[in-house]
């Protein structure tokens, strides 16, 4: 089985348990904000990967980062991949689980990085604009990047809009 294969058996799997527990929008969320995490902080992957930790250390990290904050579907779901050795497969695992579930909604997901978090009015318009300017359903997966400032940069497919203030700024500079 390649990887690919496996990455798309493990995302089918956590989306049919998701879907079925009834906690799908909320654990999918949840998820990937947890991925986008593990893909920002090395000393995290680094951990979540180590083979010369036991796997019941590496899933007491995970139960010490999520248990309590997070749906406990989520933590166990975490649990389970990082359990199986498959914790360096996350990230790629968790956006196949968020795109069969765009694609079950019939959306396209629009991945938005801004510098602060966006409350859920500010998500539904920025769906809206970016629905209107790709002619697709979007649902807003927003990840807090400090570094761009000001404004938005959203990606939906292949389609990428940059409103940050730092484009604007590199602009400026450029055209100086």
């Amino acid at each position: 089985m390649s990887t690919h294969e496996r990455t798309m058996a493990y995302a089918s799997a956590l989306f049919e348990v998701a879907r079925s527990e009834g906690s799908l929008a909320e654990v999918e969320d949840e998820l990937f904000r947890f991925a986008r995490t593990l893909e920002g902080s090395d000393e995290l992957r680094s951990a979540l990967t180590d083979p010369m930790l036991p796997v019941s250390r590496r899933q007491q990290i995970v139960e010490d980062l999520l248990g309590g904050r997070a749906n406990p579907l989520t933590t166990a779901l975490v649990s389970m991949v990082v359990g199986s050795g498959r914790a360096r497969d996350l990230p790629a695992i968790i956006d196949e689980l968020v795109k069969l579930s765009a694609a079950e909604a019939n959306k396209e997901v629009a991945e938005v990085r801004s510098a602060i978090p966006l409350d859920d009015d500010q998500k539904a318009r920025l769906a809206d604009a970016l629905g209107k300017a790709t002619g697709k359903t979007v649902e807003v997966k927003v990840i807090v990047d400090p570094s761009v400032l000001g404004g938005v940069v959203a990606q939906v497919g292949d389609t990428v809009i940059d409103g940050t203030v730092r484009t604007k700024l590199d602009r400026l500079k450029t055209a100086f």
